[in-house]
């Protein structure tokens, strides 16, 4: 399916010396002795092979390899974001829930200063607080409180970094990996799930009508590079959001993103992940007047399956970004769909051989939706089967109401491995993207 570049091979001692006794050594296939732990980006696999590639954590020795089963093992491992090269290897579940010695948190546990929500609801119904920012003390609580719940799950990830999960069922859970600044990390064979807010903040004057802001994404790209994303799922399984109550006529939203990638970060491969069951999946580029992104947000998108995902998959600001062999599938009854591409300021979305399933009362011109965006490249877009021009029928669709797009996004990928055909990458995807599946 593709090739993978092996970096320093590992032997039977050094495996022996660096994970538990007892432990086993699993890879993506599940199969004994099969360490995928070392392995490097191949030359040629998207943004992150650029300018040296990503190699992670291959160079560590074995007092730097460890195998983690509990948030303390795992805080310890990360060491506070050393660039010191380091394997992380997840055994079963992790959950960032817990305190040092191991007991469950839940959002009682880190309330604190006297917050309530059912008193942070009273304080700012904005038919009695109006159209203001929250303040007083109910928002300073719900700030503390959010505070520490921040300390226990913003997980600080390093460079020179490999984290990699053994077997097929490994777990991350209710954590947010925080990739600040941090330069050649790979992540693979991992499923991150349910990253919860706690505490999520009223903004009255959002959208018009007020809506609740979510902190915490799975995975956070702020300034980082050289960063290779591989076999992941990525979900809220646990708490969806379309479970939560509605305040002030909103849904109260307990996750934010799946994959955020912003401030200036830079040479990313997110390939065969799997990224399901959520509102807002992949933001590339953080906001429109954050102009010293330019030049960076070089991303590569390739053999990832987005199902039931509501909007972002990716939305991009700035970024050259390569989307290719993706398989998007909506749901029979997703009546809360909203768009798969969004094309924002200076994007440059170059996107090749993608399938698009959906129910009947989605069409081709849903797909796409612009926000001050001038360009989309794309051929071999397949929809439901049937190939489409996905420019064109965007731009017939919108003529008139927005500005029509082009075709010319100023520059044209080279960084890729063989590009198949949609319907081909929609069969392979659907069989091999995600945590726990043989690549």
């Amino acid at each position: 399916m593709r090739r993978i570049q092996l970096g320093v091979t590992v032997g039977l001692l050094g495996l022996l010396l660096a994970t538990p006794a007892g432990a086993e050594t699993r890879g993506i296939s599940g199969d004994l002795g099969r360490d995928i732990s070392r392995d490097t980006l191949a030359a040629d696999d998207g943004w992150a092979a650029a300018d040296g590639g990503t190699t992670g954590g291959s160079t560590a020795d074995a007092a730097h390899v460890l195998t983690v089963r509990t948030r303390g093992e795992l805080v310890r491992a990360l060491d506070g974001g050393s660039a010191t090269p380091k394997i992380i290897r997840i055994a079963g579940t992790v959950d960032a829930n817990t305190t040092d010695d191991g007991d469950r948190l839940d959002c009682d546990d880190y309330a604190t200063g006297g917050y309530d929500l059912r008193k942070y609801l009273a304080a700012y119904d904005p038919r009695t607080w109006g159209s203001a920012k929250p303040s007083g003390p109910q928002e300073e609580a719900r700030q503390a409180s959010a505070a520490k719940q921040a300390e226990r799950i913003e997980l600080a990830v390093g460079s020179n970094t490999t984290i990699v999960g053994l077997g097929s069922s490994a777990v991350l859970k209710g954590a947010s990996l925080q990739l600040k600044g941090a330069d050649n990390v790979i992540v693979r064979n991992l499923e991150l799930r349910d990253a919860y807010d706690c505490f999520p903040v009223w903004q009255p004057n959002t959208g018009g009508l007020g809506d609740w802001k979510t902190a915490y994404d799975n995975i956070w790209l702020r300034g980082a590079s050289h960063v290779w994303i591989d076999h992941v799922t990525l979900s809220d399984k646990g708490h969806p959001d379309e479970d939560e109550p509605t305040y002030f006529g909103r849904n109260y939203l307990r996750h934010d993103g799946l994959l955020d990638i912003t401030n200036a970060s830079d040479l990313v491969t997110v390939s065969w992940s799997r990224f399901a069951d959520h509102d807002k999946a992949i933001l590339i580029g953080n906001g429109d007047t954050a102009t010293g992104d330019r030049g960076r947000l070089r991303v590569t998108l390739h053999h990832n399956e987005f199902t039931g995902v509501v909007q972002r998959a990716p939305r991009v600001r700035f970024g050259q970004v390569h989307l290719y062999n993706n398989r998007y599938v909506v749901p029979a009854g997703a009546h809360d769909y909203r768009y798969s591409l969004g094309v924002s300021t200076e994007s440059a979305v170059y996107a090749e051989n993608n399938a698009f399933t959906t129910p009947g009362h989605i069409e081709v011109a849903d797909l796409v939706k612009s926000w001050n965006g001038t360009a989309l490249h794309q051929t071999g877009t397949l929809f439901n089967g049937y190939p489409v021009d996905l420019l064109a029928i965007y731009n017939a669709y919108n003529s008139g109401s927005e500005r029509d797009l082009t075709a010319d996004v100023g520059w044209t990928p080279t960084l890729h491995q063989k590009i198949d055909s949609a319907g081909k990458a929609d069969r392979e995807v659907a069989r091999g993207a995600g945590a726990g599946r043989t690549p």
